[in-house]
């Protein structure tokens, strides 16, 4: 009797289950160790694998008691949807293609989180590429996201070369952030009021006193509509003959040369007062070539950004720049995407955001205007 109540004491689970105790959880079964599967959610929530998937897809035709269910199950499984399995089922794989023309330009941050805060607030991720890898950036994108199979594309900037674009928009949701073209039926754009921006910069520095003002210009459409604003407030004054216009090309260095022609000593009395510059990089390189030519900003030079990017926010720097609100255009891009991959066929829209002008420590009245405003002694 003794032998036998041992034997039941030191194997108490065959006793109860009919088997030895290997070291396994009831709970555990063959396989336990594989990652959890939609068959084993649908086991533990009592339901059937296509009632998973119309919870994973977040369909309304479930009840709530089962809808419950699955999500108990899943999060004591720890289960993992398999993404690529799951944009087979939806068709869909709840990513955006961002094509950027140039990702070291700063102006591009804002535009991004404002995009990708309302995007990730509807489950939709980010893919980026940058266009300035590839001068035919504009057949590759839109071979790469199309084969990626992306919900929808937005491009940010000025691209190289448009030869793509039309055909992506024709199959799948676009929107044009930054820029203003091309105008396509299919493709939404958001963009700053360009003209009225430079517009703002320019009266800026005329009701400062400055007459002799030069514009480092840009290139594309939106660099013509800033050069453009510019040359309509020099005329609306009167100063036509006074505005000088620059080439750039959207860069530091581009600026510091363009600034170099411009602040020749050569041109004597002729050199411009106050330069409004195309954006914020290329105005910090004026700054450069201003200050290596022995010239104090602002008071013998005063400069003007755009973009308003974290540049001009330096300290050292502390640049007047206009802001274009790029983090409402990112936001205002992605609620057209959105809304478009809701009505594919709605006419295409072209909406400007205002832009204003952030007054920081880069410009002054010209030189000879503070010199009238000392007191005499």
């Amino acid at each position: 009797m003794e032998r036998s109540n041992e034997r039941l004491d030191t194997r108490p689970d065959e006793r109860a289950h009919g088997r030895p105790d290997n070291g396994q959880s009831r709970t555990e079964r063959p396989g336990a160790g594989r990652p959890p599967t939609i068959r084993g959610v649908a086991e533990r929530a009592g339901v059937s694998k296509s009632l998973v998937s119309l919870v994973l897809q977040g369909s309304p035709r479930v009840s709530d008691t089962k809808r419950q269910a699955v999500l108990d199950a899943i999060e004591e499984l720890d289960y993992r949807p398999n993404a690529a399995a799951r944009s087979l089922v939806a068709r869909r794989t709840h990513t955006v293609g961002v094509l950027l023309n140039d990702m070291r330009n700063p102006w591009f941050v804002e535009v991004l989180d404002g995009l990708n805060s309302l995007l990730h607030a509807h489950g939709l991720r980010m893919l980026m590429a940058d266009g300035r890898l590839d001068r035919r950036a504009g057949q590759d994108f839109a071979r790469t996201f199309q084969e990626l199979r992306v919900d929808g594309i937005v491009v940010v900037g000025t691209l190289p070369d448009t030869a793509g674009l039309a055909e992506v928009a024709e199959r799948l949701p676009t929107v044009i952030a930054g820029n203003h073209g091309p105008r396509l039926a299919r493709a939404d754009i958001v963009a700053n009021d360009d003209e009225r921006g430079a517009r703002l910069a320019t009266e800026h520095l005329i009701g400062l006193g400055h007459r002799r003002i030069a514009h480092i210009a840009g290139q594309g459409l939106v660099g013509e509509l800033r050069r453009r604003g510019f040359e309509a407030a020099m005329r609306a004054h009167g100063l036509a003959a006074g505005a000088v216009v620059e080439s750039g090309d959207a860069t530091e260095e581009g600026g510091y040369r363009a600034a170099v022609r411009l602040l020749d000593p050569a041109r004597g009395a002729e050199r411009p007062t106050a330069v409004l510059a195309f954006n914020d990089i290329s105005c910090v390189g004026a700054l450069s070539a201003a200050e290596e030519l022995g010239l104090a900003v602002p008071a013998d030079l005063s400069l003007v950004g755009y973009d308003n990017t974290y540049l001009s926010r330096i300290r050292h720097l502390w640049l007047n720049s206009v802001n274009n609100a790029s983090h409402e255009v990112g936001r205002r891009a992605a609620r057209c995407l959105l809304d478009r991959m809701e009505h594919p066929d709605a006419p295409a829209g072209h909406q400007l955001v205002a832009p204003g002008l952030e007054i920081r420590g880069s410009t002054a009245p010209p030189r000879r205007a503070q010199e009238e405003q000392r007191p005499s002694v």
